[in-house]
């Protein structure tokens, strides 16, 4: 070991993620790189004189958490929206919204996030619901998952939306008898013209609604006002051990945004932001996929990935299935016709972009892999980590075809029901018997030999690392015809870093406390590996560091 150290962290439990090395008691930092790791007494005579020391008191360091499924802008901007988290009551939601009302007079369009299924005791709100809750304004709530939005009168009348209107291939305006809408709108091409009404013009949700620039260009006091806000954002992120995250949605203006923050030394998280290639787009336009490859190309704000949607979610009947739902005739809506999609995975494909797919149903998830397939075919097999997003239910035929293609499995595990967050699927209501052991099967899938990565899908559930975690090694255990699998610690850790690391081309960069790789570290408040699985909850974050510098201190 030479040199002298800038920062030094002793007396930790260090997970490496290093094969070769995987356990030590100190880490050194030096120029943004890691140093060294070694034992305390090694690690605290590399300090150079004024070096900063963190005393990790026993608890463990390993290297930063990438989150491989965010929506920063989303999430950011859901920390100053209507929150309707653990609002599950048509009283509730009254006393939640009438308080939020008064409180901001000013407030064009109140935005609620996180909104129940179910939020009227038991069943979906109505434009109807709403309008007794709030009938002057307009008002939205949108779905945990970001794919169903709820809207009054009002606000159906402003986004021109009452009588319905077109809308692209896997939208629907749900209509009432009469010919009006209901209030609720399935997917981003249905509840897109809502969001433009909020405080943030939708801006924060362009790069999902549809990847286009804002129309007209965003003010100089609009861009600073999104600028503060994608700050918060980092700042929230960083807060839970986070180092990077990979967007799933994206344009040209969030990587510019992000990119004014790098430069104004605000950026606390490195960020990946895809390009978003939605159904009613033309091939050509992933020639601008091209172009942001090509123009972001850093270690801290970067592209290089393109974004598509196959289907929507299990709740509305939008998830894409190989049979018909329960009692119903439906199996789904389709975002992308097999022959589009295919073609726009050959194309992507021969330009060396690499691939992420929102799967939920088990059909999306085999005309995705069917997509896979038919680049591969088209231009020979390569290293390309193309990424299947969520993958709750998977056909036991197509676990083998993950591997077979190269396909990466890229799973939330606070999207279960098996964790603490969204309610259990009852019996017999959006599954059969038989695809319980395939939903949210992340352990069956690891088995198959596929790379799997873990994250959260901020602010479809918060970004909080340790109940993502705490959900894989000790999901909830319902009985038949469940069939729960739990993963181990040290798998799931490395999905959360090294894996990370490797799904995003950075394997030997950073993902690992190895001397000479990038120095992000994430120090907690006790010693994982003693924590009781159900306790992991409860663990902490004392210190975050990005590229050798504290971006968060407990």
């Amino acid at each position: 070991m030479t040199g002298k150290a800038d920062l030094v962290i002793l007396n930790g439990k260090v997970l490496t993620m290093d094969p070769a090395q995987p356990r030590a008691e100190a880490v050194a930092l030096a120029g943004g790189a890691v140093l060294a790791v070694g034992s305390t007494a090694q690690i605290r005579d590399l300090a150079a004189p004024g070096a900063q020391v963190i005393d990790a008191a026993g608890g463990t360091v390993m290297p930063g958490f990438i989150d491989s499924h965010v929506h920063l802008f989303q999430g950011s901007a859901a920390l100053e929206f209507m929150a309707m988290e653990g609002v599950e009551s048509t009283d509730a939601a009254a006393r939640t919204i009438r308080a939020y009302a008064e409180a901001n007079p000013d407030e064009a369009m109140i935005l609620g996030t996180s909104t129940a299924y179910g939020l009227m005791d038991g069943r979906n709100p109505t434009r109807h619901d709403l309008d007794a809750i709030l009938p002057d304004r307009p008002l939205a709530l949108l779905a945990p998952d970001i794919h169903t939005l709820w809207a009054n009168t009002k606000a159906l009348e402003r986004a021109n939306l009452l009588h319905g209107g077109p809308v692209p291939e896997g939208s629907v305006i749900v209509m009432e008898e009469g010919g009006t809408a209901s209030g609720e709108l399935q997917e981003t091409g249905a509840f897109g013209p809502v969001l433009k009404l909020s405080r943030t013009g939708g801006r924060d949700m362009l790069g999902y609604v549809t990847g286009a620039e804002p129309e007209p260009p965003a003010t100089e006091a609009e861009r600073a006002a999104d600028r503060r806000l994608l700050a918060k954002g980092l700042a929230h992120a960083a807060s839970h051990g986070i180092t990077t995250m990979h967007n799933m949605d994206g344009n040209f203006y969030q990587l510019e945004l992000l990119s004014d923050l790098d430069a104004a030394g605000d950026l606390k998280c490195r960020m990946q932001v895809p390009f978003h290639l939605k159904n009613f787009d033309p091939l050509d336009r992933l020639e601008e996929a091209g172009e942001m490859r090509r123009r972001y190309t850093g270690d801290r704000v970067w592209s290089g990935r393109v974004k598509m949607f196959m289907d929507g979610v299990m709740d509305t009947h939008t998830a894409l299935m190989t049979r018909p739902y329960p009692g119903t005739d439906t199996v789904g809506e389709p975002v992308f016709e097999p022959d589009h999609f295919n073609a726009a995975c050959v194309r992507a494909d021969a330009m060396g972009l690499q691939l992420s797919v929102h799967s939920i149903g088990d059909l999306a998830t085999r005309r995705t892999l069917d997509g896979y397939q038919a680049a591969r075919e088209a231009n020979g097999a390569r290293d390309s980590r193309h990424r299947i997003e969520h993958i709750e239910v998977i056909h036991p035929d197509d676990l083998p075809r993950l591997g077979a293609l190269g396909a990466v499995a890229s799973l939330q595990p606070r999207h279960s029901p098996l964790g603490d967050y969204f309610p259990v699927i009852p019996q017999g209501t959006l599954l059969y018997d038989d695809q319980y052991p395939y939903t949210f099967a992340w352990q069956r899938i690891r088995e198959t030999g596929a790379p799997v990565i873990f994250s959260t899908d901020w602010p479809v559930v918060p970004v909080d690392v340790m109940r993502n975690i705490q959900c894989a090694i000790a999901p909830m255990q319902p009985g038949a015809p469940w069939d729960v699998r739990p993963q181990s610690l040290m798998d799931t850790l490395a999905s959360y870093t090294s894996a990370n690391a490797w799904v995003e081309f950075n394997e030997g960069r950073k993902g690992q406390l190895i001397a000479g790789q990038m120095g992000d570290v994430v120090v907690l408040d006790r010693d994982l590996e003693a924590c009781a699985p159900e306790e992991i909850h409860e663990v902490r974050v004392l210190a975050t560091i990005c590229g050798g510098q504290i971006t968060y201190s407990g």
